[in-house]
Formats: structure tokens, C-alpha cells, sequence
């Protein structure tokens, strides 16, 4: 057994790079993420111990749409330090005209969980929570499948 050191980094292909470009390019040095990378086909910024880029689609792939539910990622959470950092996310996610599934709310997915959900332009799940304490390492604390509202797709 090992114990890992985070998310070294997650990518995903953008349907319109372009659109996606400009969303992350406020979105993630928002986060405090730093841009190491920005190029015809690659926006890339590490920080907070991970990394979060995008890549434009091949040429068959252009203009597609994530899909929730689909074989693939689900959806990407950063955790952050405060539910008031979670309520500036949220701020900044209205200010940029981004789409908001839900407000800055609590939910039973850890002790005191809090978060703002929210899609990329090309309508990629994304989330950014904060949990008080040690949250799931609590002593007894399990949660099950599924989501505060009894769905499975958030």
C-alpha cells in the first residue's frame, strides 16, 4: 500500500477550445492555479497540489458536448479552503455568465458539505466544495451512492 500525494492533474478534451480557452483562462487563476501552459491546443495551470488543463478536439470531435452520464468523467471537484472561497467561486461564475446547476448549498455527501456545481462551456460537470474538519475520516462516517436529491446524475 502507498499513500498518494493528490491529483498530480486531470485533462479533458474541449468540444469548442476556444470557448473553453476563455472559461478556464478566468475560472482556474481564480482558483489560484498558475498558467504553465497556453498554446493553439493547450491551456494548462497547476496549483493547490494539482493540475488542470484542456485540449482541443481532434477534427471529428470539434463541437461535441460532454455528457453527464456517459462512459467517462462524471464530474471534476476542487476542494477549496472556506465556504466563503466556495461563495467567491460563485460570484465569479455569475460575473463570467457561466452556467450555474446550483448555488453555493449543503448537501449530506460529508459532514457540512458545501459547494457550488456548475458546466464549462461545453457543459462539463465541474464543483468546487468545502468540508469542515476532517469530514469523511470521521470516526463512523460512510455516506452511500447517489446525490442529496435522491438522483444518480447529479
Amino acid at each position: 500500500m502507498i499513500d498518494i500525494n493528490g491529483v498530480a492533474h486531470t485533462f479533458i478534451t474541449a468540444g469548442d477550445f476556444a470557448r473553453a480557452r476563455d472559461f478556464y483562462g478566468e475560472l482556474l487563476p481564480f482558483l489560484g492555479l498558475k498558467i504553465v501552459a497556453d498554446t493553439y491546443n493547450t491551456f494548462y495551470c497547476v496549483g493547490g497540489r494539482t493540475g488542470f488543463g484542456i485540449h482541443a478536439p481532434t477534427g471529428e470531435h470539434a463541437g461535441q458536448r460532454f455528457r453527464q452520464g456517459s462512459v467517462g468523467l462524471h464530474h471534476h471537484c476542487w476542494r477549496a479552503r472556506s465556504r466563503e472561497d466556495v461563495d467567491a467561486v460563485h460570484a465569479l461564475l455569475v460575473e463570467i455568465g457561466a452556467h450555474v446547476v446550483h448555488a453555493p448549498q449543503q448537501d449530506n455527501f460529508a459532514p457540512g458539505y458545501y459547494s457550488v456545481l456548475f458546466e464549462d462551456p461545453d457543459g462539463t460537470r465541474l464543483e468546487v466544495n468545502f468540508v469542515p474538519g476532517v469530514g469523511l475520516f470521521a470516526p463512523g462516517t460512510r455516506i452511500g451512492g447517489g446525490y442529496g436529491d435522491g438522483t444518480q446524475n447529479g
